[in-house]
């Protein structure tokens, strides 16, 4: 076997690979330049040498031998580590005329992999030290994209990081201006900015740097103060001897979910009256988000920058409320505020009044309120002066009041005024294609309540939600999520059936005892006892300890029965 001298050889002295090839003899064919240059071998012509004694660590020869290829096999060779390919080659007849071996130094990158695993640890240990950190903490790059967030981000805004990363880092802010961007824009650090984050709009001071490699602006890192609840305190403390509240409307049309179609008509026709002035009467079961639409119709109108006032006609007394709605003057009952005090009415001058529940305003006051949307004039108790107001009015309930018309519980003529545009809004069980996003917003929200990071619910869990009937719609949902959440482990992401109050399970996952004929008392009883245990344990995923305690025993007794039933 030999090599043509001239074109071949040219080729195979440009490669960057190391070749090396040998006849049937084991002795050497030809060595091209970058083989000399890993191997540190003199450049000179090797044509006749055995390669067992030009070459260091050869196992050319044994290829030859065996017939066998060895591919990508790493080798030390000095100071230097090779990956080589090592086959032997064959005339027409099969015969073994020889054998080469490719390979090329990877010393320079076994070095790179080993500084790519170094720099790797590092970032999985500032990672961990981001993470705990009870500030929450957000890393935008040059463009102002999120690239990295801690635990203590999920808690403060509800988002978790599959949420936001690479995304826009104005995609958590609920109110204000992205630091990130402004950062971006100015390169230069923005401190105390406050803003509003997440679903549940919690007020944040955030405080950004620029940061800086070589002279080069990267990106920019933001830590985020939670100062929302002291806030909330203080708010609390300052309603808690109010029933009835004068606050800013905080939800708009995005805050509603749902994109089934019946949801759908319902937001379009709130959309499109909020734009007039025209009175809406919101209509729906308990827990449908009424007050949520009343605050979105709010903030959608042309009265968006002035007061939203919400009562709950059913939270008050009549003679309470009377006074509450109107006001009244110095001296006008026992009792009176001294300099006397004007009302809801007056305070809501120029924006929106809620009527929540209106069914239970009682008839002597739905008369005096039938006249104020006549006249849109107030008389404070205990006064004769009329006052002039400009007030839209939203009412809703979930009575029928058709039906309290007929029987003399609500004036008529209150019911056609505040039937101007009726929307009825739908409960959940006719919309249950939008279940699943609420599930998602709800833990969002309790996320931020509850300081956890909830990531969703098992696939199981969701078709026990889609099995319900919800009569108390959207709100029991929140509650049936939030005690869910309440028994998940600190450390735990998915909410399970185990997780779930087993009260609320549906039927499909619980089995009715049919007791036969001629059954005796005792025998009815081992059954129900033994269908008892079988359905809480399966409630409880399997865990013994919990579904002891459900049933109120302990755990030494629930093995003795679980036993007596052969119940695993």
């Amino acid at each position: 076997m030999s090599l043509k001298s001239g074109y071949y050889q040219r080729i195979l002295d440009s490669m960057l690979e190391g070749v090396i090839m040998i006849d049937e003899k084991a002795r050497v064919l030809f060595i091209n330049n970058a083989a000399c240059k890993i191997l540190k071998l003199p450049q000179k012509d090797y044509s006749g040498q055995s390669v067992v004694d030009t070459i260091p660590n050869t196992r050319l020869h044994l290829v030859l031998k065996t017939g066998k290829a060895e591919l990508d096999k790493i080798q030390n060779v000095g100071n230097v580590k090779i990956v080589t390919s090592r086959v032997p080659l064959f005339d027409e007849n099969g015969k073994i005329v020889g054998a080469v071996a490719v390979f090329r130094d990877i010393t320079g990158v076994r070095r790179m992999a080993e500084e790519v695993t170094d720099l790797k640890n590092i970032r999985l240990m500032l990672e961990a030290i981001i993470d705990s950190t009870d500030d929450a903490i957000s890393v935008a790059d040059s463009n102002g994209k999120i690239t990295l967030v801690n635990r203590a981000y999920t808690k403060i805004t509800g988002f978790n990081p599959d949420d936001v990363i690479g995304k826009p880092a104005s995609v958590d802010i609920a109110e204000g201006e992205s630091v990130h961007m402004m950062v971006s824009k100015s390169k230069r650090a923005i401190m105390g900015h406050r803003i509003k984050v997440g679903p549940m709009k919690k007020e944040v001071i955030v405080d950004a740097t620029p940061l800086v490699i070589d002279g080069n602006f990267v990106g920019s890192v933001a830590v985020i103060h939670d100062v929302s609840k002291i806030i909330s305190l203080s708010r609390k403390l300052e309603e808690a001897n109010r029933t009835i509240r004068r606050i800013s409307a905080r939800y708009t049309f995005d805050d509603i979910i749902g994109k089934s179609h019946i949801m759908q008509v319902a937001i379009l026709q709130a959309q499109k009256v909020a734009k007039t002035r025209a009175t809406v009467l919101l209509r729906g079961e308990s827990g449908t988000g009424k007050e949520l639409f009343a605050h979105a119709i709010h903030n959608a109108s042309d009265r968006a920058s002035h007061p939203f006032v919400s009562v709950n006609c059913a939270a008050l007394p009549e003679g309470i409320l009377e006074s509450e709605l109107f006001g009244y003057e110095e001296g006008a009952f026992t009792g009176a505020k001294k300099g006397g005090k004007r009302g809801l009415l007056e305070e809501a001058n120029g924006g929106t009044f809620f009527l929540d529940e209106i069914g239970k305003m009682e008839v002597e006051i739905q008369s005096r309120f039938l006249r104020f949307l006549q006249e849109m004039e107030i008389v404070r108790l205990g006064s004769t002066k009329t006052k002039h107001l400009d007030v839209r009015i939203i009412a809703a309930t979930n009575l029928n009041l058709e039906d309290m018309v007929k029987k003399g519980k609500f004036i008529p003529d209150l019911y056609y005024r505040l039937n101007v545009v009726p929307i009825f809004i739908p409960p959940l069980r006719e919309r249950m294609e939008d279940l699943e996003a609420l599930v998602k917003n709800t833990i969002r929200k309790l996320n931020q309540e509850y300081g956890r990071a909830v990531e969703s619910v098992s696939n199981e869990v969701l078709e026990v939600l889609k099995s319900l009937s919800w009569p108390g719609n959207v709100r029991e949902l929140e509650n049936f999520i939030a005690r869910s959440m309440i028994n998940m482990e600190i450390s735990e992401k998915i909410i399970k059936i185990s997780h779930l109050p087993p009260f609320e399970l549906p039927r499909k996952y619980s089995s009715e005892i049919r007791v036969p004929s001629g059954t005796t008392l005792k025998s009815a009883l081992k059954n129900f006892e033994r269908h008892l245990i079988e359905t809480t344990l399966k409630s409880y995923g399997g865990n013994r300890t919990k579904t002891a305690e459900a049933l109120g025993i302990n755990l030494r007794t629930l093995f003795y029965k679980l036993k007596l039933y052969k119940i695993r």
